[in-house]
């Protein structure tokens, strides 16, 4: 199903900027590389990659790029309905279910992932390789993945009761 980004309030965190460059006959070309989160705080979430040879530049692109992929996350008392393992290439991310009044427990680039998105409550642990860019695709990875016991009991003819035992 695809998320329409133009009624979204969507907030946008820029979690790196990376130069680049590429070696010519002349010399070096130099870009800069944007890596972009957008969410609304209410279960909302994108990311996206910019590159271009000025920093606005590669931020915009990447901010365009972020609301074209836009994924929605379920969100259950303010933390996420079950933990869960988000994986992208050799970057791994545990993301777990906290108590009321935990707070967001996570690295760098995942807290962003984790606060746009709209978690309150809620612990995340970076395993594996700690390149932004996988750390952020393996957040969203986990985050697309979760399932309510709603959508669970709904999807084997059940009763949320008979789910939850």
């Amino acid at each position: 199903m695809k998320i329409d980004p133009s009624n979204l309030n969507l907030k946008e965190k820029v979690v790196s900027i990376n130069r680049v460059a590429k070696v010519v006959k002349g010399g070096r070309n130099f870009r800069f590389s944007a890596l972009v989160v957008v969410g609304d705080e209410e279960g909302h979430i994108g990311v996206g990659m910019g590159k271009s040879i000025e920093i606005p530049v590669a931020i915009r692109k990447a901010i365009e790029d972020a609301r074209k992929k836009l994924v929605k996350v379920p969100i259950v008392d303010t933390t996420v309905p079950h933990d869960i393992l988000g994986v992208f290439n050799k970057g791994e991310v545990l993301i777990m279910t906290a108590k009321e009044g935990t707070g967001v427990i996570a690295g760098g680039p995942v807290r962003a992932v984790l606060e746009l998105a709209g978690f309150k409550n809620v612990r995340a642990k970076s395993m594996g390789s700690n390149n932004p860019i996988n750390m952020v695709n393996a957040t969203i990875n986990g985050l697309s993945r979760l399932r309510t016991a709603e959508e669970i009991a709904k999807l084997r003819g059940k009763a949320v009761e008979e789910i939850l035992g």
